[in-house]
This record gives structure tokens, sequence and C-alpha cells, in this order.
């Protein structure tokens, strides 16, 4: 019960600080993208922010570093479809999921699809395991 009580804790003070920095408007976030326009450096310093707090999670939780090797083509080509559909849509997982409650439709879309994604990456996982490369220590 404690875990369940503190993933519920973490996401909605997630949900708020997205919702106080103004991430789940994708104007805000293709604002920021925008650089040769009037560009919107406030996503830079939620990321900071962001990562600032995850490293010191991090080193407090004393996590093992990345295998090495662990950066492939399919993580790559993950990243680069993230940051593709992140750039036309001006929405990634968090913020959308945050965004439901607006009940917008454009919003359930882009969660809806998303979801899609998921399933049809689940399906193909199934058929087409990936096989994990053996790298010397």
């Amino acid at each position: 019960m404690k875990l369940v009580f503190a993933a519920l804790l973490s996401g909605t003070v997630f949900g708020a600080g997205l919702a106080v920095a103004e991430m789940t408007n994708p104007a805000k976030v293709l604002g920021f993208l925008d650089l040769a326009g009037s560009w919107d450096p406030s996503l830079a310093f939620v990321m900071g922010t962001a990562l600032a707090a995850s490293a010191v999670a991090y080193r407090l939780h004393r996590s093992p570093a990345p295998a090495a090797g662990s950066i492939d083509s399919r993580l790559i080509g993950g990243a680069c479809l993230f940051g593709m559909g992140w750039g036309i849509a001006g929405f990634c997982p968090g913020p959308a999921v945050a965004s439901l409650v607006t009940g917008s439709a454009d919003v359930a879309l882009f969660v809806g699809a998303m979801l899609g994604g998921m399933g049809l990456f689940h399906l193909v996982e199934k058929t087409a395991p990936r096989k994990v490369a053996q790298h010397a220590a």
C-alpha cells in the first residue's frame, strides 16, 4: 500500500509541476523548439531543474551506471521517433496524460495514438524479440 501511495503522490507532484511550468501547453513547448522564431527558453529551465533533481536522486539511490554498448540503433531510432512526435504535436507522454483533464479532443487523440503505438511495439516485440548483445566487461 505504501508503494501505491508513493507512486500516486509522485505522479500528482509531477503532473502539478508540469501544469505550473505550463508544459501541458503545446504552444509553450513548440515555442522552445522554434529557434528561428520567437524562442521561449522556459523549457530549458524546466529540463535543467528536472536533470538536477534526478541527478541527486540517482546518486542517493546509488544506481549502477548503464552497461557499455547500451546505446544501439533501436535506442537512437526510438529517441528520433520520440523527438519527431514531440516536435509535431508539442506533447510528450507525461504532459499529454496530465492534459487529459482538459477534455480536449486533440489531447485524447494524441494519447490514443501514443497508447496504440505502445501496443504495436509490444506486439512486434513478441514476434521478433530483441537480441541482447554480450559485451566484455
